[in-house]
C-alpha cells in the first residue's frame, strides 16, 4: 500500500502505522541526504544512504531508515576574501519538511534519562514507491540543556559528544522502531560503524525474550543472524574508537563487555565500534572490490565481501538526460540495466542533452560569481570533501603547463567545490590555496571555487561539466560515487585508479585513468608522476579529442552512460544486498 501524502501529518502517521506492519529491513546511518531541504548530511555516506532507500522505494522493498536529526546541520560554508572557509550553523526548520511523531522513548546516558522523539519523512523514488525515514531528536524541554544539543550538529563536538549521539542512534533507534510497531524486522543494516551500538539493544532484547538477566552465546548468534554491516573507511584511524571507561560511564554495557567477547571489539581498553559491528554481523562488505581487499588486510581475519556502491539514476540524471532516456529507453527508471541501450542513441542527441545541462550550470556559476565561464570551453569539475588524501590541487601542480595546454590545445576552465571538516586545517588550507591560484591562471584558464557544496549544487555540477576529475591517493578512496553521477549524465571521468573507478574505467572508452593501476604502484603517493600523467593525457588525448572534428568525445560520453550508468546504480547494488545479506 502506498503511504499517503506526507504533507498531511495525520495521514502520514497513519501510513507509517501500516508500513510498520510490513517492514523487513531497518537501515541505520549517521547521516542521510534525503532531500535538499534537510541538511543532515556531510557527503558521500549520507548520499549513499539516501540513494539506497530511494532504490528500496522503487523496488517496493519493505524497509525503514533510521538516522539523527541535526537542527544546525553539518555547517553552512562561507569563503572569505582570503579564501578561508568559515562555518556557520545551518538555519532550517524541521517542522517545515518533517512530520513529528507523538511517540517517545528513553535512553540512559551517564545515569540520566534522556527522552527521544522521531520525525517522519517519506523518501520517494521516481514512481509510486515510498520508504519512511525516522529522524531521532533529543531537543525536548524535559531533557537537560546539554542533552538537547545532542541532535544539533553532525560530526560536531568531541568524542564524548559523538559517543552519546551514537547511543541515541543505535540503542534509541531500535527502541523507537519497537515503539512504533516495527516488530517484524528481520534485518538491521548498519551503514558504517556509527550505529553499531544497536547490536547491544538487540542483544538485550534476545536475553529478555528468553527470560535471562545476562546474554549468552545463543543470544549473540541470534543477533548476528539479524545484522549486516557495510564498512566505508579504508584506514584504521577513520573508525570510531572510545575509551572503555568512557563507554562504561555513558552506557551500561551488557555482561559481554567484560566476558569472553570483550577482546573481539576492545583493544588497549578502547571500544572499536567497527569491531563491534563485525562481531555481531553475519554479513560484512566493503563498497568496491578493491576496498574489500584493503579492508580484509586491515581487519584480518574478518570475512569481508564486496558490493560496489551505486547511485539512484532518476535522482541524479539531469532533466535533459531524463527526457533523452524517456524518448529512447522507455521504462529505464524501473529497469536501470536497460540504460545499456543508450548505445543506440544518436550522438547528436547526447551532445544536445549535455549542452542543455552545461548551459544551466554555467548560467548559475556566472550569475553567482561573475566568473565569465564560456559555454564552448572544456569545463573540468572537481567537487569532493576537501581533505589532503583527495589531493584537490593535483591539477594545479604545474600552472604554467596547464596554461600552455589551454592556450595551445583549446580553452580549459575549472570549477571546484567541496567543504573541509571544521577541524581539518589542512583541508581548509587546500581550499585557500586553490582560490588564491585563480589570478595566476588568468587569462588562459578561468577557475572558480563554489561555496556551500550541497545536493542541489552537486546535481548541477555532475551534469553540467564536460569532464569529471578525481585525484585521490590510493588506496584511500573506498568507492566514491560522484563519477557514477557524472557518467549517467554523459560526463566522462578522468580519475586515479582507486575505488569504483578500477571497475568502471575502460581506457578511452568510458573515460581516462591517471597514473598506474593500484597493483603497479609503489608504496606511498607519487604526486609528481600522477601530475605528469594528468597533464600528458589532458594535453595529448582529452583536449584534442574534445575539440576534434569527429564525434570521438561524444562516443566516450555515450559509452559511459551505457556501460557505467547501467551497472553502477543503486538498483543493482540493492539487489546484491537482498541476495547476499538481507534474505540469503
Amino acid at each position: 500500500m502506498i503511504p499517503p501524502d506526507p504533507d498531511k501529518p495525520l495521514a502520514a502517521i497513519d501510513g507509517l502505522l501500516r508500513e510498520s506492519l510490513s517492514a523487513k529491513v531497518a537501515y541505520f546511518s549517521m547521516e542521510m541526504a534525503a532531500d535538499e531541504e534537510i541538511p543532515t548530511y556531510s557527503g558521500g555516506l549520507g548520499v549513499l544512504a539516501a540513494d539506497t532507500l530511494r532504490a528500496a522505494a522503487g523496488s517496493l522493498l519493505p524497509m525503514v531508515g533510521v538516522t539523527l536529526l541535526y537542527r544546525r546541520g553539518y555547517f553552512f560554508q562561507r569563503l572569505d576574501s582570503q579564501g578561508w572557509q568559515r562555518e556557520e550553523p545551518v538555519a532550517w526548520s524541521p517542522e517545515n519538511v518533517l512530520c513529528e511523531l507523538p511517540e517517545r522513548v528513553s535512553i540512559v546516558l551517564e545515569g540520566r534519562t534522556v527522552q527521544v522523539r522521531a520525525w517522519l519523512f517519506w523518501i520517494r523514488d521516481a514512481g509510486e514507491g515510498r520508504v519512511p525515514i525516522l529522524f531521532l531528536d533529543t531537543d525536548l524541554p524535559e531533557n537537560s540543556e546539554w542533552d538537547r544539543t545532542l541532535s544539533y550538529f553532525l560530526y560536531g563536538g568531541d568524542r564524548h559528544y559523538r559517543l552519546c549521539q551514537e547511543v541515541i542512534l543505535g540503542i534509541g533507534g531500535v527502541r523507537m522502531l519497537r515503539k512504533l510497531g516495527f516488530g517484524r524486522l528481520e534485518l538491521f543494516h548498519m551503514n558504517e560503524g556509527h550505529s553499531s551500538l544497536l547490536t547491544l539493544a538487540l542483544l538485550e532484547e534476545e536475553a529478555a525474550r528468553a527470560g535471562r538477566s545476562e546474554p549468552t552465546g545463543e543470544d549473540v548468534e541470534a543477533v548476528r543472524s539479524k545484522c549486516a554491516f557495510t564498512t566505508h573507511t579504508p584506514v584504521s584511524a577513520g573508525h570510531d574508537r572510545f575509551p572503555l571507561e568512557m563507554v562504561r560511564k555513558v552506557i551500561h554495557l551488557p555482561a559481554i563487555a567484560d566476558g569472553e567477547y570483550k577482546g573481539r571489539f576492545c583493544c588497549d581498553e578502547e571500544v572499536n565500534l567497527t569491531h563491534l559491528a563485525f562481531e555481531f554481523s553475519h554479513y560484512i562488505n566493503g563498497v568496491a572490490k578493491r576496498h574489500s581487499e584493503v579492508s580484509r588486510a586491515l581487519f584480518y581475519p574478518a570475512t569481508i565481501d564486496s558490493i560496489t556502491n551505486g547511485i539512484h539514476l532518476p535522482y541524479w540524471a539531469s532533466r535533459s538526460m531524463q527526457d533523452l532516456f524517456d524518448r529512447h529507453i522507455p521504462g529505464w527508471r524501473a529497469d536501470a540495466f536497460s540504460v545499456r541501450y543508450a548505445m543506440a542513441i544518436p550522438l547528436a542527441e547526447v551532445r544536445q542533452a549535455h549542452e542543455e545541462s552545461k548551459a544551466r550550470l554555467l548560467q548559475y556559476v556566472n550569475r553567482e560569481t561573475n566568473a565569465g565561464m564560456a559555454l564552448d570551453a572544456l569545463t573540468i569539475g572537481f567537487a569532493r570533501r576537501a581533505t589532503a588524501y583527495k589531493r584537490p590541487e593535483l591539477i594545479l601542480t604545474d600552472i604554467e603547463r596547464l596554461k600552455r595546454i589551454s592556450r595551445d590545445k583549446g580553452p580549459v576552465q575549472l570549477i571546484f567545490a567541496g567543504k573541509a571538516h571544521p577541524q581539518d586545517e589542512e583541508g581548509k588550507r587546500a581550499i585557500q590555496r586553490i582560490i588564491q591560484s585563480q589570478a595566476r591562471l588568468l587569462p588562459e584558464v578561468r577557475m572558480i571555487y563554489l561555496a556551500e557544496y550541497d545536493l542541489a549544487l552537486a546535481r548541477l555540477l555532475v551534469a553540467g561539466v564536460d569532464l569529471w576529475l578525481n585525484t585521490p591517493q590510493p588506496p584511500l578512496e573506498a568507492s566514491g560515487t560522484s563519477g557514477m553521477k557524472a557518467a549517467i549524465n554523459g560526463v566522462p571521468s578522468f580519475s586515479v585508479l582507486d575505488g569504483w573507478w578500477i571497475e568502471g574505467c575502460i581506457e578511452g572508452i568510458t573515460g581516462w585513468s591517471i597514473g598506474p593501476d593500484y597493483y603497479r604502484r609503489k608504496e606511498g603517493s607519487d604526486v609528481a608522476r600522477d601530475a605528469r600523467d594528468l597533464y600528458d593525457k589532458l594535453e595529448n588525448v582529452i583536449v584534442p579529442l574534445f575539440y576534434g572534428d569527429d564525434d570521438g568525445y561524444a562516443r566516450v560520453m555515450r559509452q559511459g552512460i551505457a556501460l557505467n550508468g547501467s551497472f553502477f546504480n543503486a538498483q543493482r547494488m540493492l539487489q546484491q544486498y537482498v541476495l547476499k545479506a538481507y534474505f540469503a
